[in-house]
């Protein structure tokens, strides 16, 4: 069945299927948010942190075919165009909101610079307070590779009018009940969100440069794509192999591929950094 509701947007659908499992049908205003959404979800993949991620799949839309004949009349109101690409994200249950941690609180004003973490503010920090951080580290280094704009840079965006934005929960960040984050809806990244750098870099950029802690496999994921200049060929490489309707939604701009190596470029330079330190 498709249900309403649920899943963000009113065109998306909540999804019952066969096995009675369920996934959010995600159907995008344009083609470019379901391309930001799968090569998000494949470039977690390249860095090492997909399962942070909601397993995903892009699906066809043919209301005669085998696979949506059963829904045909669900299909019939929801308006989407016949032969859209659309994406399936796995439901995960039982996911509770999320607020940010110091640094990232309200003293993290609009254009405001925030010191990174000090050694030894670190080494008194609890170990289940150290695996937290470094799933924040992951999310800001994804979001800053990706350009993603509609997560915790949204809420810092907001502190301009809504001082206490920052203690409320941060927009598509939730949490399983296992503790880990669960980055959701990530259809601003790569596509949207690097036509739009001018505007939302500058809060993006500050808040990577607040880290110096990162999970050592990340850091080495960074490296490598940085020595070898292969992020956007890694990248192409997982998602066409990994996803049979990839050409149907096309793959980044020879524009978009540079600057996804010069952003892990920057990201690299700024591990480097925190080292020297």
């Amino acid at each position: 069945s498709l249900e309403r509701g649920g899943c963000g947007r009113s065109s998306n659908r909540l999804a019952r299927l066969s096995d009675g499992s369920r996934a959010c049908v995600r159907y995008g205003i344009n083609p470019e948010q379901i391309q930001g959404e799968a090569l998000s979800y494949h470039l977690a993949g390249v860095l090492g942190m997909q399962e942070r991620l909601p397993p995903m799949a892009l699906a066809l839309v043919e209301p005669r075919g085998r696979q949506w004949e059963p829904v045909r009349e669900e299909l019939r109101g929801s308006h989407w165009a016949e032969g859209a690409v659309v994406s399936l994200t796995r439901w995960v249950d039982n996911l509770t909101a999320v607020v940010a941690p110091a640094p990232w609180g309200a003293q993290a004003g609009a254009g405001r610079r925030l010191p990174p973490l000090s050694a030894g503010e670190l080494e008194g920090l609890p170990a289940a307070q150290l695996v937290e951080l470094v799933q924040w580290s992951d999310l800001i280094l994804f979001d800053y590779l990706t350009a993603n704009f509609d997560r915790l840079v949204s809420n810092l965006f907001s502190l301009q009018w809504d001082p206490r934005v920052m203690r409320r929960a941060t927009s598509n960040l939730l949490r399983a009940p296992d503790g880990g984050l669960v980055f959701m809806d990530n259809e601003a990244g790569l596509v949207h969100g690097y036509r739009l750098l001018a505007m939302w870099d500058p809060y993006n950029e500050p808040l990577l440069r607040s880290l110096c802690v990162f999970r050592e496999g990340t850091a080495r994921r960074v490296a490598e794509l940085h020595r070898r200049r292969s992020a956007a060929a890694e990248l192409r490489r997982r998602y066409r192999a990994r996803e049979p309707l990839w050409a149907r939604l096309g793959f980044l701009s020879e524009r978009q591929a540079e600057l996804l190596q010069a952003r892990v470029d920057f990201v690299h330079r700024h591990i480097a950094h925190c080292r020297a330190q």
